[in-house]
């Protein structure tokens, strides 16, 4: 097989996987009764090369996800024309690259962070849109605050000046109950409904993954993060223990 042969079958089944991916947020939203376009896919393309990502942006796809921050700095940097999202974890020394190289940040789960993220933020740049990572499940493995002290978070962050704040994010405890996503998908929805009644203005929900999307956008959800079904499954789980 020659490489051009190798790369159209590679090309055909990323825009398979794609098209599928899809084809289910479109069937959800119109399911639960949500305009066509209602919801976003990022696409979570952290471990995978950025060949792979290539192959995805060809299909039409612009909006990547990706959790470690010096493989998505690598990334960016290698393709700063795309929308890069961070969803992983964030350590204190790591906040410069984000910074620097993404448009958007989904995991804030402390001040200190948004701090960072916001004095280091070039002023050239447009400010960074950010959700606040909650901890809907309660899990004490999982990142995110607690529902109880998100007002609080959410009113600090959004005071700071070169970052927007648009919503909130929930990685969920990972289960194939159906009734179980939706409860905590619904968490998620509740809170942001709560919080803008004390003043702000929250317009995105980051949830729902490869597993449990239906449920997360008949909750609401505004955007999903996909890894799994558009890149493959990988060999392991990321920390906190779900796949996307």
């Amino acid at each position: 097989m020659s490489a051009n042969e190798s790369t159209a079958l590679t090309h055909k089944d990323a825009a398979q996987r794609l098209a599928a991916v899809q084809q289910r947020i479109d069937h959800a939203e119109a399911a639960s009764g949500r305009p066509a376009g209602s919801v976003m896919l990022l696409a979570v393309s952290k471990t995978f090369p950025i060949e792979a990502v290539d192959a995805i942006v060809a299909c039409g796809q612009r909006a990547f996800g990706e959790n470690y921050a010096q493989e998505g700095v690598e990334k960016a940097s290698a393709r700063p024309a795309l929308e890069w999202h961070f969803i992983g974890p964030i350590q204190s020394n790591k906040t410069r690259g984000i910074a620097e190289h993404f448009s958007w940040v989904h995991t804030i789960d402390r001040l200190k962070i948004a701090e960072r993220l916001s004095s280091q933020r070039p002023q050239h740049l447009e400010p960074l849109q950010v959700c606040v990572q909650i901890n809907v499940s309660g899990e004490a493995s999982k990142s995110g605050c607690a529902p109880n002290e998100a007002l609080a978070l959410c009113k600090a962050v959004a005071q700071l000046p070169n970052l927007k704040l648009r919503g909130l994010m929930a990685i969920p405890e990972a289960t194939q109950d159906v009734t179980t996503q939706h409860r905590q998908f619904a968490r998620l929805r509740e809170l942001q409904a709560k919080l803008n009644q004390q003043g702000l203005t929250l317009d995105t929900l980051s949830m729902g993954m490869s597993d449990d999307l239906e449920a997360a956008i008949s909750e609401g959800a505004t955007l999903v993060r996909v890894g799994s079904a558009i890149f493959g499954r990988r060999t392991y789980t990321n920390s906190d223990g779900a796949s996307t």
